[in-house]
């Protein structure tokens, strides 16, 4: 009989451990800081890896690379004696299979999407945009659509907005109100983004999500390990991108109902930073994601200080909970840590509260999915040691895991196909040409104009007042002849009246 799929992650009275096929019902790691968070991500996602579950964290602080290498192992005394007192009978030094992306293209393959996939809304939130800005933006991205524009770096975006400013009196007509003022502001917000290195994450080759989805040869879950060191100092991007990741999961990948493990588990380190502070309707299609991206076979799993990070209507939907030391120095500290252990299936022989404060590096509450999905009562437990290294790896090595890599043929080279900024850069300079060739026509027309009627006025004065050498000699011989003529005349009148 096969056992059933359960990734186990700590010891107590009982194992700790997630079902498989609970997995992707999400689940909450929290705690104060140097507690062991990082740690027991990396325990979870070994053991997701180990049980053919591909993995996409965010590496905020460099110590996740070391997933990629062996451990100690049982060298190591102090991981010798914890895998004795929980009872790992398999445990092994062992690196797990991973890819290293990073959106700064320095670290890891590059991550990018386009402006179109991204949206309005997440684009008006990462670029802190007011409702009438964002409501300019959407209408920016209406206009793309009906003209056929591709949106794919911010290049594109630009050229767009430049289009809808020049043309805005019509485009107001058509779809909304457009200010220059609106235009420039949100120009403005690009500008900053590129400065913080924010242009590199849009552009193509875009992230194909079945590239998150990979297994080893030897059946083994894919870590994608996302080097966030950099990232983290502009938390709207990371967060935006984080976002943007699963609600593409959502939106993409089919209805898969029950399975006996997840198709993918997503860890979002730093987790309070999504909530802090969203719009309602960001807050809103969050919490959409979060409860049905489940039936798609994806689990969450939010990493943050505090539980209280998390909204009400998020927290809900986190059924399995490893819950590190937190510290009482302030009344609201101990309101916090009170709201945490209620939070908890209560056990008779534990005080949560009292323990929440007493733990040590490396221990947790937890309670995790069951039998027909119910919460497990609360327990005490040592978190696993990981299998690999617990600290980054040398740039040597991160070096040599990229070169192993089986995407980066794909997305290590930029493509940049025609798209909304050279159809512009198109339409603008024929419309140059024309408008220039049209100046020109209307130059020279004028100048014939001009000329021609110079020629005019030119003409009709040398006929009235100025003769050719050739009419003044005719003129004159033809005045003596008529004089000569006339006084022959005379004479012969003269003469036949005296003759009488």
């Amino acid at each position: 009989m096969n056992q059933e799929p359960l990734v186990h992650f700590g010891g107590g009275e009982r194992p700790a451990t997630i079902l498989g096929r609970y997995a992707n019902r999400h689940g909450l790691i929290a705690g104060a800081t140097g507690t062991g968070k990082t740690v027991t991500l990396q325990v979870l996602a070994e053991g997701f890896s180990r049980l053919g579950v591909p993995v996409f964290l965010a590496d905020v602080k460099g110590d996740l690379s070391g997933l990629g290498v062996p451990g100690k192992g049982l060298s190591s005394k102090g991981i010798a004696k914890r895998v004795d007192k929980i009872g790992l009978a398999d445990y092994e030094a062992e690196g797990a299979p991973i890819v290293f992306w990073d959106l700064y293209q320095e670290s890891g393959h590059p991550l990018r999407t386009t402006v179109s996939e991204i949206g309005p809304i997440l684009l008006s939130r990462l670029l802190e945009l007011n409702d009438t800005q964002e409501g300019v933006l959407n209408v920016a991205f209406s206009v793309a659509d009906d003209e056929g524009l591709l949106l794919l770096d911010l290049k594109d975006l630009r050229s767009l907005l430049n289009f809808v400013g020049q043309n805005a009196k019509e485009i107001s007509l058509r779809y909304g109100h457009v200010t220059s003022a609106s235009i420039g502001a949100i120009q403005r917000r690009l500008l900053t983004l590129e400065r913080s290195g924010g242009e590199l994450f849009f552009g193509e080759p875009a992230l194909q999500l079945s590239d998150l989805m990979r297994q080893d040869l030897g059946g083994r879950g894919v870590i994608n390990v996302l080097d966030a060191r950099k990232l983290i100092q502009n938390p709207r991007l990371y967060c935006t991108f984080l976002l943007w990741l699963l609600a593409e999961l959502f939106e993409e990948l089919p209805e898969k109902g029950d399975l006996d493990k997840p198709e993918l588990v997503f860890f979002f380190d730093e987790a309070h930073l999504l909530f802090d502070d969203p719009p309602k309707a960001l807050l809103d299609q969050i919490e959409q994601v979060v409860r049905l991206i489940r039936s798609k076979g994806v689990g969450i799993y939010f990493v943050t200080q505090n539980p209280q990070d998390i909204p009400d209507d998020v927290l809900g939907q986190l059924g399995n909970r490893v819950q590190h030391a937190l510290r009482a120095f302030t009344p609201r500290d101990q309101k916090v840590i009170r709201a945490a252990a209620e939070t908890f299936v209560q056990n008779p022989n534990l005080d949560v509260e009292t323990t929440l404060t007493q733990l040590g590096v490396g221990e947790a509450v937890v309670s995790t999915l069951q039998d027909k999905g119910t919460p497990s009562m609360v327990d005490r437990c040592l978190i696993c040691p990981p299998r690999s290294r617990m600290g980054p790896l040398t740039a040597a090595e991160r070096k040599e895991i990229r070169k192993r890599s089986p995407v980066g043929a794909m997305y290590d080279q930029t493509l940049d196909r025609e798209s909304a900024f050279e159809i512009l850069t198109q339409r603008a300079e024929k419309a140059a040409r024309e408008l220039a060739e049209a100046e020109k026509a209307e130059a020279e027309r004028k100048a014939r104009e001009k000329a021609e009627k110079a020629a005019k006025k030119s003409g009709t004065r040398r006929r009235s007042s100025r003769q050719t050498p050739w009419e003044a000699a005719v003129k004159s011989a033809a005045r003596s002849m008529g004089t000569q003529l006339g006084r022959s005349l005379l004479r012969g009148i003269l003469g036949a009246l005296t003759r009488r």
